[in-house]
């Protein structure tokens, strides 16, 4: 069974490319059993997917992903009470510093409020962020392996995972998803137009790395993880 953990909405700000009533719909065509909603720096949507999870049977998990200065993205997911209350200052904290719509944040910030949360290191991690991840998180901390449809993908997954292995972190398999369908690719491209201020012309390599971030089935998930039968 396969749960995809990095979802994106349409209430990350000029990201996401569907309604979160989309992505769960499709994520219950696809059989998804659960579906985990991290839109960047924000729980804004988390009410709303809560009510379309009851609608749809597919499970909502609750998460946010933060970009700390000087270190790689994370994704955290609270696995209770105490975990949501210390993300959500973790989030206040962000935000008061970088004022109206930024959230400014450093690693220490996300060590210091490990506790009674999971830790996902994304965007191809390297040894020394392993590291530091597994010493606040220990048994939550993990590395995501995500498929980018570019040269040498497979060299860099099975280089991420080997590094994780050798840090005592966990792997597990992302879609990076940024819309439910693969014609909402177009508008995924619009939205990133207007927040890099430019046009579809001269977008270049600003358009985001891959054509392939659409959710996924388990079956296709499988089949392009097929070489990591012990990932989750």
């Amino acid at each position: 069974m396969y749960a995809e953990l990095q979802t994106t909405t349409n209430y990350a700000f000029l990201r996401g490319a569907s309604h979160i009533e989309e992505l769960f719909a499709q994520a219950a065509l696809l059989r998804l059993p659960a579906l985990g909603v991290v839109d960047r720096h924000s729980v804004a949507g988390i009410v709303r997917a809560h009510q379309r999870a009851k609608e749809t049977g597919v499970r909502l998990v609750v998460g946010t992903r933060i970009d700390p200065i000087g270190f790689p993205p994370l994704l955290l997911y609270p696995i209770d009470r105490t975990g949501w209350a210390r993300l959500c200052r973790l989030l206040t904290l962000g935000k008061s510093r970088a004022g109206k719509g930024g959230c400014e944040l450093t690693w220490a910030d996300g060590a210091a409020h490990a506790e009674g949360l999971i830790a996902i290191l994304c965007d191809d991690a390297a040894p020394e962020p392993l590291r530091q991840l597994r010493a606040p998180f220990g048994d939550r901390s993990y590395a995501a392996l995500t498929v980018r449809r570019q040269p040498n993908d497979a060299v860099r997954i099975r280089t991420v995972h080997d590094m994780a292995q050798a840090a005592g972190v966990a792997t597990v398999a992302t879609g990076d998803v940024l819309y439910h369908v693969p014609e909402r690719r177009i508008l995924q491209d619009v939205l990133t137009c207007i927040r890099e201020n430019t046009t579809i012309d001269e977008l270049g390599w600003k358009r985001e790395r891959s054509a392939d971030r659409v959710l996924k089935s388990p079956e296709r998930m499988a089949r392009l993880f097929v070489d990591y039968p012990e990932i989750g």
